[in-house]
């Protein structure tokens, strides 16, 4: 279908008030022909149906040097189809100052989630980009502009870094000392740690982004000298997929797990016709493509992310693969769970996700062929569909260019999550072992660290408020600015749950945050991770709460659940504790316990550190 007839369609869906027909409708469309000539009806057409679906909003503003217009609307197309309903404030024209330390300007009138500062070499430090200048004072116009910034907002910013300048001397700048080149990436050192200075601060490595797409190829004189746009137009959607790469994490879509295909993505040929010694998997062409993809995946461990085989295979002969060719990069090991048989993969992700005890929708499914990748969208929506192209050659290229899996912090127990799993499925055999519950919570000999939240756990804590779905009671949204406000205010508490068991240490799994005026005691904020969900840990932080609020002065605790597409395991957490319900909304359910009356014990089977 041409576009122009896929255009007429998406508006016929709209017209009948079919939403999904709409959106899965807009997500081919841009697949078919991304890029500036359709990003505005994409994204004006996503405006019309939004309400209509489950998106994720996020405000975001955009403080320039340069002309961005044209790259607002590819950004706002890319977020619709990631899911993510983007609302944008353009600032003035090289106003980027004003507007950051004035308190009363459009920009923190907007109250944006996540603000990009895109600020340009030769307009921040236009001596430096001629070749006649050092760069002085460049650091500390920054340094001033990020605390300001600072002072007025709890916003996520994200900085621009400086761009290298074509040498003014030519080959000669190669001979010197302090060129140019040198200059720019001192002051990009200086911006990096500005940003350790400071919560919820990015660096955006804009001098790599233009390195990455081609330097010569990056810009465009008549452009840039006709109307202030630094960029060719084939380069726009290469900085709106950029700025995609921050707003991910920063509003919590992120693949936790990647579920892949074996035969043709994880090696090339199919190990159940060619055998072992037949597969295309070493150091050379062709063999080298899968390889890097596997290199490229286990890159993707060291961030936190979860290994899954999903396959349509004979069980033995894939895992003889696995476990024995010369040229696997990827073990046994570095998979959490495998699903290897003759099951329709919709069904296998399914398992996958219950067995590792994660949302659906946090698992991203790779797999070369094209018609089962369309089954996964058709009988599995909520799954990540990863297109591969059609040149192996490029599969690991899309994996570390996907937004998915980018993360902007990186936690202990991040690092760790693939023991931690390990780990879960030595418990999972113990607690087969036993004859009843309490003889396995005994047996596991946890000890609970229920802490105030400080400087070292501030990040892991707004980590789990953003991505925590399956047990979390009001999925509030915090970042760590926000976060680290709560805790300079003597009305709330900020807890951190961290457990330990006779198999591992599973780090800080869970958060409660209270405020507490007059008499009441109200939670805002209760999760837990989902390695630990069901073993009782989550009953030893409520009681905490409770003691906490009745030593404060308290005579009620309270808290809200707000029912999502995902909590349903934390429904029954309340009335299952003794609350009673007192008032129900559209938005959920308000339970309350009267402290005076009533005292939650701690497990008896819970050490409380």
């Amino acid at each position: 279908m041409e576009i122009g007839d896929i255009r007429k369609e998406i508006d016929l869906a709209i017209a009948e008030s079919d939403a999904t027909r709409a959106a899965r409708m807009l997500k081919g469309a841009w697949a078919k022909e991304p890029g500036g000539a359709i990003a505005a009806f994409v994204a004006s057409r996503y405006d019309r149906i939004r309400d209509a679906l489950t998106l994720t909003p996020c405000r975001c503003a955009i403080l320039r040097s340069f002309t961005v217009e044209p790259v607002v609307p590819i950004l706002r197309a890319m977020a619709y189809g990631h899911g993510i309903a983007l609302d944008t404030h353009i600032g003035e024209f090289n106003a980027y100052a004003q507007e950051i330390l004035d308190p009363g300007s459009a920009l923190y009138r907007f109250r944006p989630d996540v603000v990009v500062l895109a600020v340009q070499t030769r307009d921040v430090a236009p001596d430096l980009w001629r070749g006649d200048g050092k760069g002085e004072g460049v650091l500390e116009r920054y340094a001033d502009w990020i605390a300001g910034f600072r002072r007025h907002s709890a916003a996520a910013l994200i900085v621009h870094s400086l761009e290298t300048p074509e040498p003014a001397d030519g080959i000669l700048d190669a001979q010197q000392e302090d060129t140019q080149a040198e200059i720019v990436g001192a002051i990009n050192r200086g911006l990096r740690a500005l940003a350790k200075q400071h919560r919820g601060v990015y660096i955006l490595d804009y001098d790599a982004l233009v390195a990455r797409h081609g330097r010569v190829h990056w810009g465009d004189d008549r452009k840039w000298l006709t109307v202030r746009l630094p960029l060719a137009s084939a380069n726009l959607p290469h900085l709106a997929a950029e700025w995609l790469r921050y707003l991910h994490p920063l509003t919590g879509k992120l693949a936790k797990c990647v579920a892949i295909d074996l035969d043709n993505t994880l090696w090339g040929g199919v190990i159940g016709e060619d055998g072992m010694n037949g597969i295309k998997l070493g150091q050379e062409y062709p063999g080298a493509a899968y390889r890097e993809l596997q290199r490229a995946l286990l890159d993707l461990t060291r961030r936190g992310i979860l290994l899954a085989v999903c396959s349509k295979n004979n069980p033995a002969d894939a895992m003889e693969a696995i476990e024995g060719h010369a040229g696997m990069i990827l073990k046994p090991r570095d998979f959490a769970a495998m699903r290897i048989n003759w099951e329709e993969k919709a069904r296998n992700l399914r398992e996958i996700a219950a067995e590792l005890n994660i949302g659906l929708d946090s698992i991203a499914f790779l797999d070369d062929n094209p018609v089962e990748r369309q089954h996964i969208r058709e009988q599995a929506p909520e799954v990540i569909v990863i297109d591969l192209p059609d040149d192996p050659m490029q599969y690991a290229r899309a994996v570390r260019d996907s937004p998915w899996f980018e993360r902007l912090t990186l936690s202990a127990e991040d690092r760790q999550r693939g023991e931690l799993y390990a780990a879960q499925r030595e418990r999972a055999e113990l607690e087969r072992s036993v004859t009843s519950k309490e003889d396995f919570y005994r047996s596991l000999e946890q000890t609970a660290e229920i802490a105030a939240v400080n400087a070292r756990t501030l990040a892991r804590v707004a980590q789990l408020t953003q991505k925590t779905n399956q047990f979390n009671l009001t999925t509030r949204r915090y970042s760590e600015q926000q976060v680290e406000q709560m805790m300079a205010s003597p009305e709330w508490r900020v807890w951190s749950l961290s457990v330990t068991d006779r198999y591992a240490d599973n780090g800080l799994v869970g958060v409660a945050i209270t405020r507490t005026e007059c008499e009441v005691c109200e939670i805002d904020t209760f999760l837990m991770s989902c390695r630990v969900i069901g073993r009782t840990v989550e009953t030893a932080l409520l009681a905490k709460l409770a003691s906490d609020a009745r030593d404060r002065g308290a005579k009620l605790l309270q808290g809200w659940f707000s029912p999502t597409k995902k909590n349903a395991p934390a429904q029954d957490f309340y009335r299952e504790h003794g609350f009673e319900p007192c008032e129900t909304t559209p938005e959920g359910t308000l339970w309350k316990l009267d402290l005076t009356r009533n005292v939650i014990p701690t497990p008896e089977w819970i050490r409380v550190a």
